[in-house]
């Protein structure tokens, strides 16, 4: 039966998983949309 300490460190373990894997979501997101705003830029000011 696990004590109470390892349930709490398993717990911060979790958390700060989700927390970088958060971050890490949110920065792909916003190079994405950097990315597709650069790229809608560009189309809009080309002339053909």
């Amino acid at each position: 039966m696990p004590n109470s300490k390892s349930v709490k460190i398993e717990a911060n373990n979790r958390e700060d998983r989700l927390k970088a894997a958060l971050k890490a979501n949110m920065a792909k997101r916003k190079a994405q949309i950097k990315a597709r705003t650069s790229a809608s830029a560009n189309k809009a000011n080309r002339k053909d």
